[in-house]
């Protein structure tokens, strides 16, 4: 009777639990397997509404996957005109591991650019070559004065500026125009032209040969100051790097026209302008001697007195330093108060300008004492 009882019992609590929410078979009745049915549980209909709304409102670009972000970053021509990555750097100065991977793609897509292009110039020039010296050994000014300007412009890259060099018609053409023209902008122009050129090995090899430093002397009278400036660095290019070059300006007067240059007042100019003196002056007696007849050691010191820009200072000490073992250029420079002009520079920073001064000032002590 009890047992009867207390299965009745049993009976009616489970009744009861299957008549609450928990009325869910949890399989301790039935066996059967535990499925979730989300159509019985308001709060995950709740959930997934509300997480449906909010993914909604957010801006498309948020839905890209990484794979797209990588490849966005990788191949940016391939999104879609109007769509943004939104970035995921936090820190401008930090790279995002995205954009560090695809730093090495986007250097290889540019060299390739670089390459087709460094072709298409070169082929370019290589075709147009003969047609432009043609027109600058033209009759008229006019027309060789448009030929030079296509020209520089040319030479301004590196490929077809290699195959301009490698035509001695038109670097001798280019030099005849220079020689012959009385237009500023055409003298401008084949200036420049030369010195493009002169920035290889291969370009002031056929400048020498096609008669360039002649020219180039001739141009360092021009009253245009940009002409004095392609004609002074190329040949300065011209004597650092090609042999025979040193002669060559010699023999075309080129300290003649080197030495009035030293009034100019641009610090830069200056700088390569007395360079080139030292260059054509060191081991050279009859130099030294041509520099002492045009003024040279007054035109120094003048420099060393009232310049600071430092490697002028050094270039012109290295002038006075070579003049300063010349006999007759001794007394000169301590004339034009070399002495003091130098005895100025012995307290300052730059030790290869305090070494020259030094220098110079021993080999002048003789003379200056003499003069006492």
């Amino acid at each position: 009777m009890a047992m009867h009882m207390y299965e009745a019992d049993g009976t009616s609590k489970v009744t009861q639990w299957q008549d609450t929410m928990y009325g869910l078979d949890s399989g301790i009745q039935s066996g059967a397997t535990t499925v979730r049915d989300d159509g019985d549980y308001s709060s995950s209909k709740h959930v997934t509404t509300t997480t449906t709304t909010v993914m909604s409102e957010q801006p498309v670009d948020t839905h890209f996957t990484r794979a797209q972000r990588v490849r966005a970053a990788m191949f940016p021509e391939t999104v879609e005109s109007g769509t943004t990555i939104v970035s995921t750097q936090i820190d401008p100065s930090q790279m995002t591991n995205v954009q560090r991977l695809a730093e090495p793609s986007q250097m290889l897509k540019m060299a390739i650019i670089h390459l087709i292009n460094y072709q298409d110039d070169a082929e370019l020039a290589t075709r147009a070559v003969p047609e432009l010296t043609k027109l600058l050994n033209d009759e008229d000014q006019v027309v060789v004065g448009k030929a030079a300007q296509i020209v520089n412009q040319l030479t301004r890259k590196e490929a077809s500026r290699r195959a301009m060099m490698q035509s001695p018609q038109m670097v001798a053409a280019v030099v005849r125009a220079m020689q012959n023209t009385s237009d500023m902008e055409t003298a401008k122009a084949t200036a420049s032209i030369l010195h493009n050129l002169s920035h290889q090995r291969e370009g002031l090899l056929s400048i020498f040969k096609s008669g360039g430093i002649p020219a180039l002397v001739r141009m360092l009278s021009s009253p245009m100051e940009s002409v004095l400036f392609y004609a002074i660095t190329t040949l300065h290019n011209l004597l650092l790097h090609q042999e025979g070059a040193k002669m060559a300006v010699r023999l075309a007067d080129g300290l003649q026209k080197m030495v009035p240059l030293l009034k100019k007042s641009n610090p830069k100019f200056l700088a390569i302008t007395t360079d080139c003196l030292q260059l054509l002056s060191y081991g050279n007696q009859e130099s030294k001697l041509i520099i002492l007849s045009n003024g040279g050691p007054e035109g120094l010191v003048h420099i060393m007195r009232n310049y600071n820009y430092e490697k002028l200072l050094w270039t012109t000490s290295r002038v006075l330093k070579v003049l300063s073992v010349c006999p007759s250029n001794k007394p000169a420079i301590v004339e034009a108060g070399g002495m003091q002009a130098l005895g100025n520079h012995l307290q300052g920073s730059s030790q290869r300008l305090m070494q020259n001064c030094l220098w110079t000032l021993r080999n002048l002590s003789d003379a200056a004492t003499k003069q006492v």
